[in-house]
């Protein structure tokens, strides 16, 4: 990576704050949460289950709102976005992967990619999203006839044909065994080297820390530890 990536960040978190009423009491789901994600880099979130990490993930995507702070992305405010203007943001700018896979049963894996690259200004072509998650040949296949994995690569392959800016994975492994979780992180660290897409995963597997350029960790919505790793781990060398 170069020092021109390291130094330049894509997005960046200030003072977040996110409250969620219920019923005479509110939960702070994120408080006063500062954070950057650079250019080129892998970002890993670490923390167990209500720390906040999707939260803050789906604000950065676009998918939630601020109750307050900012979040900027390129210098522009998304707290200050229409509806519409975030419609635009999570359609042009931000490639999402989730736990479950969210494909269409009825489309193959090509067709599956196809509608995102459908509606796109510069994406690529589904079959090269699909080979650049190793998925040459099965291009014409339904997801009832692939594995675990290999849904959660078209999934993959989905959300970076459009050539997103940003990578956002909330438990990309949560549905898989060791094995191919090991096989899928292999991909998206493929993908980040491959296309530079700034990339951030959120997991409750500390071991998958090890993967990225930066480990964040999260408890009851706060971010208490950051640390850069000199040298990101082989997925093989990672033990789960």
């Amino acid at each position: 990576m170069s020092d021109d990536a390291e130094n330049t960040a894509i997005l960046q978190v200030r003072d977040l704050c996110k409250d969620y009423p219920m019923g005479e009491i509110t939960v702070q789901a994120l408080k006063h949460v500062d954070l950057d994600l650079f250019e080129a880099q892998m970002t890993v979130l670490l923390g167990a289950s209500g720390s906040g990490k999707s939260t803050l993930l789906n604000i950065i995507g676009g998918l939630d709102v601020a109750t307050s702070g900012t979040v900027r992305y390129r210098n522009q405010d998304l707290s200050q976005f229409s509806d519409r203007q975030l419609t635009e943001y999570r359609r042009s700018h931000v490639g999402f992967v989730f736990q479950f896979y969210n494909l269409i049963s009825s489309l193959t894996a090509r067709e599956n990619v196809a509608l995102v690259t459908d509606i796109c200004a510069d994406p690529m072509a589904p079959a090269e999203a699909l080979e650049l998650v190793g998925l040459s040949d099965r291009l014409d296949h339904f997801p009832s006839q692939l594995s675990g994995g290999e849904q959660q690569r078209v999934a993959i392959a989905r959300a970076i044909a459009k050539r997103p800016q940003i990578l956002l994975c909330d438990e990309p492994t949560g549905a898989l065994d060791a094995k191919t979780g090991q096989l899928v992180l292999g991909v998206l660290d493929h993908v980040n080297r491959e296309t530079s897409t700034t990339t951030a995963i959120i997991t409750h597997n500390a071991a998958i820390g090890n993967l990225g350029d930066v480990v964040i960790r999260m408890s009851s919505g706060e971010i208490v530890e950051r640390v850069v790793n000199e040298k990101r781990m082989a997925v093989e060398a990672i033990e789960w």
